[in-house]
């Protein structure tokens, strides 16, 4: 039913409908699913190339089973304190941690930077990620390096001293302007290739239409980025 855990003959038609070529969306709609689910189910599962519907359902049983054993005894979720249903929150840190990964964020990554995203203060620290997500200090410090990369995420220092890692608006503008920047290196290389390869050759023509079209697209980028920098700031509510 929709809403509920997917079954395992659901498992079978989604897998039959990736192995057709066929769009989530388009999966989700025969299954009268939200396409976030479909999406989440595939990308935690081996992505569109490795799904498959017998190892997907004892991944999610043995997920499941694991959960029961780590919850703290007592009847239903953990209260929050905020108010907000934990099994709810954990379900969509999941759906985002899913997008982002569709998106090409690797998948330690893109939980890091969900974890940090859906935080009230959009900051913690090692500490705090690794009991949060149950992983090794190493693999918190490999994600936290390539977040920084990436222009997503930036270090500093609270009153104690400790290092926290900070994911807020500003750095969604200055992650689009890295990206930018990685951009225009590959327009760069392209038209180098154009000298080496002879302009009039078949290749050459090739890479300079690839510089054009590309130069054009992150100039695009970052033209918007600029005109909605003040976006990321706003308030919701406020026109």
């Amino acid at each position: 039913m929709p809403g509920g855990r997917l079954t395992q003959q659901e498992r079978q038609q989604i897998a039959s409908g990736v192995a057709d070529g066929l769009a989530y969306a388009e999966i989700a709609r025969r299954l009268d699913r939200p396409t976030s689910t479909v999406t989440r189910e595939v990308m935690r599962n081996g992505g569109p190339t490795a799904y498959r519907a017998d190892l997907a359902h004892r991944a999610t049983e043995h997920r499941t089973h694991r959960r029961k054993q780590t919850a703290p005894r007592g009847a239903g979720a953990p209260p929050q304190t905020d108010g907000r249903d934990a099994e709810a929150v954990r379900d969509y840190e999941e759906t985002f941690t899913t997008v982002l990964m569709a998106s090409g964020v690797p998948r330690m990554m893109a939980r890091v930077l969900a974890c940090l995203t859906l935080t009230d203060t959009g900051s913690l620290t090692a500490s705090d990620l690794v009991q949060r997500l149950q992983v090794s200090p190493a693999s918190i410090s490999k994600a936290i390096a390539f977040l920084e990369s990436q222009g997503l995420v930036r270090r500093e220092r609270d009153e104690r001293r400790r290092e926290r890692y900070v994911v807020d608006e500003e750095v969604w503008y200055q992650s689009m302007m890295a990206s930018a920047r990685a951009t225009a290196q590959l327009v760069e290389t392209a038209r180098q290739g154009v000298g080496v390869l002879g302009p009039d050759t078949p290749a050459a023509i090739r890479l300079e239409n690839i510089a054009r079209f590309v130069d054009f697209v992150s100039e695009s980028i970052v033209r918007a980025a600029e005109q909605a920098r003040e976006i990321l700031h706003t308030k919701p509510g406020t026109p």
